[in-house]
């Protein structure tokens, strides 16, 4: 079924301090966001009408922003009680809310300290981000043309914008040869992340081995999976990792607000099974992410 374009959508948006009309929410085609990837973002998940892990998104969009050499004109309490605001008003119970900042058109060329900053928050019901058959069935990975930048090249720990272009053309390309998403690798050579989450894989004797986020974002959801699974006893290890090394694992998954966790059954040539310790952690980030519906 062919979605609403989201500029055609209604209801309200949280714009610069209040809300305003969905169809409302313009900005200049001059904005130093839009020319100069002067722009973060943070991506929650709304479960049974809460938001999941707000304080820590809200947080760590404010640190994107400081990275970028943005100052948010509010506080953070400000934007936590925005998110649950436009949510309420929007009356979503199971979706997504972005919040994004963004330099605005006082300045058109690479300086922008006179540009006024500018705050929005959007809010829509969502489902699964990947087809959910195919989650059940594991999804099916490239491995990109792309890598991640060298971390001395660019503010690698944020949600900032412009890092997320070759995340577009590597997704772009692996769906045009048939896959769901990619493999991303680093600027070394070494197991990264996939276009939009962290990746983990599962070795013989059941232990979890994942990337060590020193160039790509370290992600809020890899955080809470890595908790679960250590206190179900699962053995974590977090190091470079060869694509080479992808043929003595027997499990893959992605972790993400968007993804969950989605298991993976091939990366090219390499293919996994979706294994019970994978199911497993899925059903227990689920029961996480639904405390209210579970209590």
């Amino acid at each position: 079924m062919e979605t609403v374009p989201y500029d055609k959508r209604s209801g309200k948006i949280w714009f610069n301090g209040g809300t305003i009309d969905w169809g409302s929410a313009k900005i200049h085609l001059l904005s130093h966001g839009l020319h100069y990837a002067s722009c973060v973002f943070e991506g929650e998940r709304v479960y049974d009408g809460e938001i999941f892990k707000l304080e820590e998104h809200t947080e760590r969009l404010f640190y994107s922003a400081k990275r970028m050499g943005i100052k948010i004109p509010y506080s953070e309490e400000e934007i936590n009680k925005a998110c649950e605001q436009i949510v309420n008003i929007q009356k979503v119970q199971n979706g997504y809310v972005r919040p994004v900042v963004w330099r605005g058109s006082e300045m058109m060329a690479i300086s922008a300290q006179k540009n006024k900053i500018h705050v929005a928050i959007a809010t829509w019901e969502w489902g699964s981000y990947f087809d959910p058959k195919l989650k059940l069935e594991g999804i099916k990975l490239n491995i990109s043309s792309w890598r991640r930048p060298s971390p001395n090249s660019v503010p690698w720990d944020t949600k900032a914008s412009g890092l997320y272009m070759i995340c577009t053309l590597s997704k772009h390309e692996a769906e045009s040869q048939g896959y769901t998403d990619s493999l991303m690798l680093d600027h070394e050579g070494n197991i990264a992340e996939a276009t939009g989450a962290n990746i983990f894989f599962k070795n013989k004797n059941g232990e979890i081995h994942t990337p060590t986020p020193d160039s790509f974002l370290d992600g809020i959801t890899r955080r809470c999976i890595i908790e679960i699974a250590k206190s179900k006893g699962i053995k974590i290890i977090e190091r470079k990792i060869d694509p080479d090394e992808m043929k003595d694992f027997v499990g893959c998954f992605l972790t993400g607000t968007a993804a969950e966790v989605t298991p993976v059954s091939q990366i090219g040539k390499y293919k996994f099974e979706v294994c019970s310790l994978i199911k497993d952690l899925s059903k227990s980030y689920q029961s996480l992410v639904r405390k209210k519906t579970a209590a």
